[in-house]
């Protein structure tokens, strides 16, 4: 099942939550959703599964090269916000959520056992939902969004609540469903996660993206210029390598190690030589950052760039 995001508008009143998004995600993929609080993140997913309608672009859904409707029986969606029934068992919701997908709880028990045993929540199937911490009841919603095996999985903020090693239990099953051929689209805040786990990422700020790809496309995105952890005298380096044209800035990094940003159209390889004839080097290596950093670094520099125009125009 292929999902298609064209040039997708939505506003409410007077904020766009999501301005001109597009996206194209391919079956076996996972794509993930990334921005801070108030991106737009939510608001796409509720286009995405219907809730909302685009003001403007389209969202087209494929299954083997023919356009479809999207029925309940063809995707499944995690909310961002539990929809359990407190005052019931475990066992009662997804009974319960089964019976509204359609599902016969005959051919389907087999399946409930197995999740709970995977999720270690066997001997508690007879507790009411309010007994339970936040990360298990975010296992039993897991549960019940997959239970009748959809093609399209879209999962807000999936590892909400859950500690390390359900998280690791959710990354096990979000791999299953790749491996299986399924479409899936989450939003979420653990970086380090997604890092390991999506395909495609769409960064968004504002409503807006910021960038999209594969890790290394993002990183190629947001980060244009080469930037090297040099292994040296750094005191030295900065005051020898200071008028040096190709070299964009310098940091240092502790007695025996600088940080060099160089200009994007730097010679790199022929520079090393130059540089070292001034300075010895023992060891230099480019600085790859992770998701994380590219994230924090990109909304700030937002920040700080809008405040500056603010300030210009008052």
């Amino acid at each position: 099942m292929r999902l298609s995001v064209n040039n997708v508008t939505k506003r409410y009143r007077t904020v766009t939550a999501v301005d001109a998004i597009s996206l194209d995600i391919q079956p076996g993929k996972i794509q993930a959703l990334l921005g801070p609080n108030g991106a737009g993140k939510s608001s796409l997913v509720r286009m995405l599964v219907g809730l909302t309608q685009p003001d403007e672009g389209e969202i087209l859904v494929e299954n083997s090269g023919e356009s479809i409707e999207l029925t309940y029986h063809d995707f499944a969606y995690l909310p961002e916000d539990r929809g359990l029934y407190q005052d019931r068992t475990i066992l009662d919701n997804l009974n319960y959520i089964a019976s509204l997908r359609g599902l016969k709880l005959s051919d389907i028990r087999s399946d409930i056992d197995s999740w709970l045993e995977r999720f270690e929540l066997t001997d508690r199937k007879d507790e009411p939902l309010r007994q339970m911490s936040k990360g298990n009841q975010q296992k039993v919603q897991l549960i019940a969004t997959l239970l009748h095996d959809p093609q399209l999985v879209i999962l807000d903020e999936p590892f909400s609540g859950l500690d390390p090693v359900n998280q690791e239990h959710v990354l096990t099953v979000l791999n299953e469903l790749r491996e299986r051929g399924k479409t899936v689209v989450l939003s979420a805040h653990q970086m380090e996660l997604v890092e390991r786990l999506a395909d495609t990422m769409l960064l968004m700020n504002k409503g807006r993206a910021v960038a999209q790809g594969s890790l290394q496309e993002i990183r190629d995105t947001l980060l244009p210029k080469p930037v090297y952890r040099v292994t040296t005298n750094a005191q030295l380096a900065l005051d020898s390598w200071q008028g040096v044209e190709q070299i964009e800035s310098m940091r240092k990094v502790n007695d025996e190690q600088v940080e060099i940003t160089f200009d994007a159209d730097a010679g790199i390889d022929q520079l090393w030589p130059q540089l070292a004839q001034q300075v010895p080097i023992k060891a230099f290596a480019p600085i790859q950052p992770g998701l994380h950093d590219l994230y924090l670094n990109t909304i700030r520099r937002q920040a700080s760039d809008e405040k500056s125009s603010e300030e210009a125009q008052s």
